[in-house]
């Protein structure tokens, strides 16, 4: 997901211009991010395709649409829009999984694929909604190391882009994803 200084610097004065309201900005960011966003909701819906009867275009439009309902919220730079849009890409998944087993009423696991270094050996695939659950568990005890889960698995960022919005070095984004994959593995086992 790299792009060049002017690209970015760009991609921020719309994010910025469409915080302040501007809907014509939003409309031009659309197509500079449009590829980008496709390819992260493709590799969430690859992971869990399971799961999800969503095709990324369909994934891609649902952010977009929350994105510019009344609480768009305020982007400071590139990084933090993709970011914020794989969160809410995970959300959406979540909340597809959470109604699918509703309609079922409770019959059926919902799975999904662990991919880069995440793969939990419970059956080929974790239950998304407990994956979800421990996250945000993790999340409650351990912010940075669940922000490093959700950057790299969720947003789909290099260890060196995920050490920038974490504030902390690339080393440390790789010890920290260890000991969460660690944690999340005994904690979805169980």
């Amino acid at each position: 997901m790299s792009v060049d200084t002017k690209d970015e610097q760009e991609l921020t004065l719309l994010l910025q211009r469409w915080g302040d309201g501007d809907e014509a900005a939003r409309d031009e960011l659309l197509p500079l991010v449009y590829d980008t966003l496709r390819r992260l909701a493709s590799r969430h819906l690859n992971s869990e395709k399971r799961i999800s009867t969503l095709q990324p275009t369909a994934l891609v439009h649902e952010v977009y649409m929350r994105m510019a309902g009344p609480n768009t919220p305020d982007f400071v730079n590139r990084a933090q829009f993709f970011a914020i849009s794989a969160r809410m890409m995970r959300q959406i998944l979540v909340d597809e999984a959470r109604s699918r087993l509703r309609q079922k009423r409770g019959g059926g696991a919902v799975k999904v694929e662990m991919q880069e270094g995440m793969a939990v050996e419970s059956g080929g695939g974790a239950d998304v909604l407990a994956l979800h659950e421990a996250l945000e568990e993790l999340g409650k005890f351990d912010e940075r190391r669940a922000k490093i889960v959700e950057l790299r698995y969720f947003g789909g960022f290099t260890e060196e882009e995920t050490a920038l919005l974490a504030g902390v070095s690339a080393p440390t984004v790789r010890r920290d994803m260890r000991l969460a994959e660690a944690w999340l593995r005994s904690r979805l086992k169980s």
